[in-house]
């Protein structure tokens, strides 16, 4: 099985289902097996739909511009 890390790391690729077949399988094994990164799986879906759900007009640009840096460290982490 992954690490924690290695979970977290392919997450958002895995949200997004840009992951290779052997690579979403275990970061799925993973999440079936971890309390902690299925609350990271959680997080990162909610705020998925949230901004999916708004109109680019609806954030202001500097909370935009938070988010897209904070969810690029997540991506790189």
């Amino acid at each position: 099985m992954i690490a924690c890390a290695d979970a977290v790391k392919q997450l958002w690729d895995y949200l997004d289902r840009t992951l290779p077949e052997i690579d979403r399988v275990r970061v799925q094994e993973h999440l079936e097996v971890c309390r902690t990164c299925c609350g990271e799986l959680e997080f990162a879906q909610e705020l998925q739909a949230f901004l999916a759900a708004q109109r680019d007009d609806e954030i202001p640009p500097d909370a935009r511009a938070r988010l897209e840096a904070l969810l690029a460290d997540l991506k790189e982490s």
